[in-house]
């Protein structure tokens, strides 16, 4: 986990907030790995990885989710969606935290980044 991560959780989770998502679970942890946010919103389930890096950062924050991430992220994802039966349709998002000097420059949501393919 970066430095910035428990509070770049918080803010993407109240930056989702305020765009009238409903949070359901934070830090779900599963043997595969943990997703950091899980968001309802309309007909969707959505599953929330955030990602914070220094705007001096070598490669956007995106760039960090290789396929193996991925990889973890669905296969936690798909556990949620064994122990909790929903009919929303799940969907994984991104959210992109850029900091300069300590404080937040940017926020910036990716919508359906991946699918579950």
């Amino acid at each position: 986990m970066s430095i910035y991560g428990p509070t770049a959780e918080r803010k993407a989770a109240n930056f989702l907030r305020r765009k009238r998502y409903s949070l359901v679970d934070f830090n779900y942890t599963t043997r595969f790995g943990e997703i950091d946010l899980i968001f309802t919103k309309k007909k969707y389930l959505i599953f929330v990885e955030v990602k914070a890096r220094d705007e001096n950062s070598i490669a956007e924050p995106i760039e960090f989710i290789d396929p193996s991430k991925k990889r973890k992220l669905i296969a936690s994802a798909q556990l949620y969606l064994a122990y909790h039966h929903t009919d929303l349709q799940p969907r994984f998002d991104i959210v992109e935290v850029v900091y300069k000097k300590d404080k937040i420059k940017s926020i910036k949501h990716l919508e359906n980044a991946f699918t579950l393919d």
